[in-house]
């Protein structure tokens, strides 16, 4: 029976191997200890995934399945990082040019685009070396041919050239003894493994059973295994230029320096080259075609710098109060206010200079969102892993910040804060100062102004009883807590007014106040 290949299907298979490999980052990185012991090649894969998610994501729901997989594998060739990510990004690359996407996908069609795939990674390497992913990969043909050859599905195929996969990737030890010394299996094999995993159990629904391998230790001193001979330089770039030109390419850069990867098609090639002279490098490129988005990295450096640690929530508050409070809960604060707002540079520099491999990021007001996004991928691109919670309020980055365990992991910390503030409905006083216009009506100085998420929806002449119809409007039966937080020069009494409010109304619900400090509104209003 043939396999049908679908748009949705691919949708969530391109999140599902992102998702894997995220999880399996510190892990994969724990295990690079050849060609260079920099600790990058599970960030790299994991990178090397998203900017092929997020491509795909980018596409409107309109577009094709073959759209889809063109856009899907030009963005892992264009986001590929480090060595491991380029031969990654040509093993989909060739597996889904041999495979058709129209029509049901026979055992025999998945077996020959496995060994496509494999025989351009070995080609697309100037020296190809056993024990490495390229050992993976051709193990995982193998054994999608021998599954063909049996008769079985197209499914089966899948689960029988991971299963080789995993096989392969615990022999790798004793193929290469760099990897027998640190006591490891090869990194890059097995982020290979990690999404073909993910591609089995996208196709089959199960969790496919790991292959018995040695448990990776971080590698904390790495000067037995940096060769001092060794090129000191990692030099990557994209490449325009016509197919006939890359054959003089590889073999001006095999002349440089080793561990060259050069992959692509149709003008446009993905180049990485370990080597001493970086200029040329370089310069090889620019006979070539076009080279642009070049990126050196001196291994000597990265391997002193060592990993990043530990995880931050950064969060954007307005007024003493809530810094205070957010800074209590273990949060890296950027204060605001209306005259002094937050600048896209700071933002930058926040994610860039605080020092985590994993950074939580709560906007709290509409307008940061889209600037944190901004800086948040450029600090992707630099290995860190960041989330930006699209809080639209303080109080909602009150309640994800209240949901943040260390202990969990990222993704499903991440999921944790986004749903606490998602679920999180909010509202605000504040004071007109100028005439308008609103949903509510005309406003005009000193008309009190109720607003429910976001929007200006009562007005009034008095404080707590526009606080009163704002709770109204979003206290749900479901509710259960009313959270307040009192703005700059707020009447101390409005709590034990709000309090009494409530008894009255909902006198299950539980009432929180805190003294946030914050300019223009006297109430902030968050109902969980």
């Amino acid at each position: 029976m043939g396999l049908t290949l679908s748009a949705a299907g691919f949708r969530a298979w391109t999140q599902l191997c992102a998702g894997a490999l995220s999880s399996a980052r510190a892990e994969i990185d724990a295990l690079n200890v050849f060609p260079v012991p920099d600790g990058d090649t599970g960030t790299n894969a994991y990178l090397t995934f998203m900017s092929g998610a997020d491509a795909v994501e980018a596409l409107g729901p309109e577009a094709s399945f073959e759209q889809l997989v063109k856009t899907y594998v030009d963005g892992l060739l264009t986001g590929a990082k480090g060595n491991t990510g380029v031969i990654l990004s040509q093993l989909v690359r060739a597996c889904f040019r041999d495979l058709s996407l129209v029509g049901p996908v026979e055992a025999a069609d998945v077996a020959r685009a496995f060994v496509a795939a494999s025989d351009a990674a070995w080609a697309a390497v100037g020296a190809p070396v056993e024990g490495t992913i390229l050992s993976v990969a051709k193990a995982a043909a193998v054994g999608a041919e021998d599954a063909a050859e049996a008769g079985v599905d197209g499914r089966t195929v899948f689960g029988k050239a991971a299963t080789a996969a995993r096989e392969a990737l615990a022999r790798t030890p004793s193929q290469m003894e760099v990897l027998a010394r640190a006591g490891v299996v090869d990194a890059g094999g097995r982020a290979l493994v990690v999404v073909l995993d993910a591609t089995e159990q996208a196709l089959t629904g199960r969790i496919p059973e790991q292959v018995r391998a040695h448990v990776p230790q971080p590698i904390r001193d790495a000067d037995d295994l940096l060769s001092a001979d060794g090129p000191s330089y990692e030099v990557m770039y994209l490449l325009e230029a016509d197919d006939d030109r890359i054959p003089g390419l590889r073999t001006d850069l095999m002349a440089l320096g080793d561990s060259l990867v050069v992959v692509g098609g149709e003008r446009l090639w993905n180049v990485h080259v370990h080597v001493d002279d970086v200029g040329a490098a370089i310069e090889a490129g620019i006979a070539a075609g076009r080279p642009y988005r070049i990126a050196v990295t001196h291994f000597a450096d990265q391997v002193a710098r060592g990993p990043q640690k530990g995880r931050v929530v950064i969060t954007a508050t307005t007024g003493a109060g809530l810094t205070a409070l957010c800074e209590e809960a273990g949060a890296r604060t950027l204060e605001f206010t209306r005259d002094t707002p937050l600048t896209v540079a700071e933002m930058s520099a926040s994610l860039r200079d605080v020092g985590a491999d994993e950074i939580i990021v709560l906007p709290n007001n509409f307008r940061y969102i889209r600037q944190f996004e901004a800086a948040a991928q450029a600090a992707r691109q630099d290995g860190v892993r960041v989330a930006v919670i699209p809080t639209n309020a303080q109080v909602q980055g009150l309640a994800a910040l209240a949901v943040h365990d260390p202990g969990l992991g990222f993704d499903e910390v991440v999921v944790a804060m986004s749903s606490a503030a998602a679920h999180t409905q909010h509202g605000a006083v504040t004071v007109a100062t100028e005439h308008g216009i609103t949903m509510a009506g005309p406003v005009g100085p000193g008309d009190v102004l109720g607003v429910v998420t976001g929007d200006f929806t009562v007005i009034g002449d008095d404080v707590l009883e526009v606080a009163y119809e704002v709770i109204d409007k979003i206290l749900s039966p479901a509710g259960e807590m009313v959270t307040v937080v009192l703005g700059e020069g707020s009447d101390p009494s409005y709590e034990a007014s709000l309090r009494a409010y409530l008894r009255t109304i909902r006198p299950d619900v539980d009432l929180l106040v805190y003294d946030g400090g914050q300019e223009n509104y006297p109430l902030f209003i968050a109902v969980e």
